[in-house]
């Protein structure tokens, strides 16, 4: 072959293994399996088949087009299987991407590639620390200095500098038994010992940058994880806040009624149990809005003992459809003290509150209404990042709102001086009932995209 296109597809290899490894790795399955710390022997086949099956195609076409070599990685897909996927995924997608050449005659490919596969395979059982195989850099010249300086004053194994010894030992190995048999198998060879250097350095690189490929995803993945954990210290640190405050001010409503009153202040006690215990037994950061609403109903049978059952009144005007959605813990418990606390407590009539929900085209509307004093001079209160409010409770609401949901949710108050207020909550819908739904975290990821 021409000492140029060797060259040429030398540069090609490195394409196509960057092409095939990030097309790979979009996939959530593959990823999945890729990035497992222990797998199964069904796991190991299936990633096996994963990477083999583009390389067997590559290698077929290979033959029909006979000067493009570039798409034949056989021997470098199989030692990556080897160190990721231990012996079985390396002997398994060795023997998989060697089946196209072992039918045109190629038959030492296969026991080479069982070999190259099992060795990897191996190599990967020696590495005391598996961040080792991610590491792994292309750029060995780096890593061999670096194996110098920390050796000098003792030496000591090093897994890198070994797995690099050993594709350049298999690769001489190929080489040799191409010069021995050269219809038996197929491998890229030059007599000019530059041009020699640089396809061992290749077959280098190819790894590398697969490995390094692999490795950011790898990396930008743990870094979610971490940001997913992050929020979820957020909320229950938010969550845990709004509760003593919420038990402190009905405790303030007990400490009130318990001498002139204290029939009245032992059923308060008695609803504030029954709520706590609900508290308790519950650590989820979402729950479906129909237990929040049974929630806000113990709620307000505590603040209409203090009231009066004549002073304060609640009309539901609730969407059926909308009672399984989730939405995060004791949201309107604080909305709803607010109306009574700010909104009606002062007024000597008492009043109504309004709960309200509905499902739009791509959220839950929820609102909050009271018919009391209203907000002086407030017309009209809105912020996308949920920090409008004041207090406590509303400030908690506006925090976990923006952990939550981002930009993707929004409170609005609307408020009359003497008319009342109105607050409307716009939640993105979600349907999950786990602690954290994943749903809503890739949607905050795709508004930050």
């Amino acid at each position: 072959m021409d000492q140029k296109l060797i060259l040429v597809n030398l540069l090609l290899n490195l394409g196509v293994a960057a092409a095939v490894s990030s097309a790979l790795v979009r996939s959530l399955e593959f990823k999945k399996l890729l990035f497992r710390e222990h797998r199964s022997p069904r796991q190991k086949i299936y990633l096996a088949l994963w990477f083999g099956i583009p390389i067997a195609l590559g290698v077929w076409i290979r033959f029909i087009q006979k000067s493009f070599s570039a798409g034949d990685l056989s021997f470098e897909t199989t030692l990556l299987l080897g160190v990721i996927g231990g012996r079985l995924s390396g002997v398994v997608g060795g023997s998989l991407v060697a089946l196209p050449a072992l039918l045109h005659g190629e038959w030492i490919t296969l026991p080479f590639n069982v070999l190259c596969g099992f060795a990897a395979g191996q190599l990967r059982t020696l590495a005391l620390d598996k961040e080792d195989v991610w590491s792994f850099s292309p750029f060995i010249d780096l890593s061999i200095y670096r194996w110098i300086r920390r050796n000098l004053p003792r030496p000591r194994f090093d897994w890198q500098i070994m797995f690099f010894a050993t594709i350049i030992a298999l690769r001489f190995t190929h080489s040799e038994l191409s010069r021995v048999f050269p219809r038996a198998t197929f491998s890229v060879e030059s007599t000019n010992i530059w041009v020699q250097v640089a396809i061992y350095a290749t077959s280098v690189m190819v790894i590398g940058t697969e490995l390094k490929i692999f490795n950011g995803v790898r990396i930008q993945m743990k870094l979610e994880e971490q940001h997913l954990l992050l929020l979820q210290a957020r909320m229950e640190a938010l969550q845990n806040q709004i509760n003593p405050h919420f038990l402190f001010n009905t405790l303030n409503s007990v400490s009130s009624l318990v001498r002139f009153d204290p029939d009245t202040a032992r059923e308060i006690i008695i609803k504030l149990a029954t709520i706590l215990r609900r508290l308790l037994n519950s650590s989820e950061s979402f729950v479906p809005l129909r237990e929040e609403i049974d929630f806000i109903d113990n709620y307000l049978d505590i603040e209409v003992v203090r009231f009066g059952r004549d002073k304060l009144r609640v009309i539901k005007e609730l969407e059926p459809e909308s009672l399984e959605t989730m939405v995060p813990a004791m949201l309107l418990q604080p909305l709803v003290e607010n109306s009574i606390k700010h909104g009606l407590a002062t007024k000597v009539e008492g009043g109504s509150i309004y709960l309200r929900s509905r499902l739009g085209t791509k959220d839950l509307i929820i609102e909050v209404e009271d018919d009391g004093v209203g907000i002086s001079g407030a017309q009209s209160i809105e912020k996308s990042n949920g920090s409008a409010g004041t207090g406590i409770g509303m400030a908690n609401i506006a925090e976990r709102l923006k952990v939550l949901y981002g930009d993707t949710s929004k409170m609005t108050i609307e408020s009359q001086s003497g008319k009342g207020t109105l607050v409307r909550l716009r939640l993105p819908i979600l349907q999950e009932s786990s602690g954290f739904p994943a749903a809503l975290y890739e949607e905050r990821s795709s508004t930050r995209r």
